[in-house]
């Protein structure tokens, strides 16, 4: 995912199909240095992670 999309979703009050690994997530903040995301399964809040923008896909 391209990193100035990632950041347009984590900042709007809507909600993106995005995906990690084929789970829907949610994009709480982007670390534009490193170019990660820390997301959450939306059925899973509390397993909260870091990962690699380019391993999220919007759908």
């Amino acid at each position: 995912m391209n990193k100035l999309r990632a950041q347009e979703i984590a900042a709007s009050p809507d909600m993106a199909n995005v995906t990690y690994n084929g789970v829907p997530v949610y994009i709480q903040k982007v670390d534009e240095n490193n170019e990660t995301a820390r997301i959450f399964p939306l059925d899973q809040p509390e397993k909260e992670q870091e990962v690699s923008l380019s391993l999220l896909l919007e759908q």
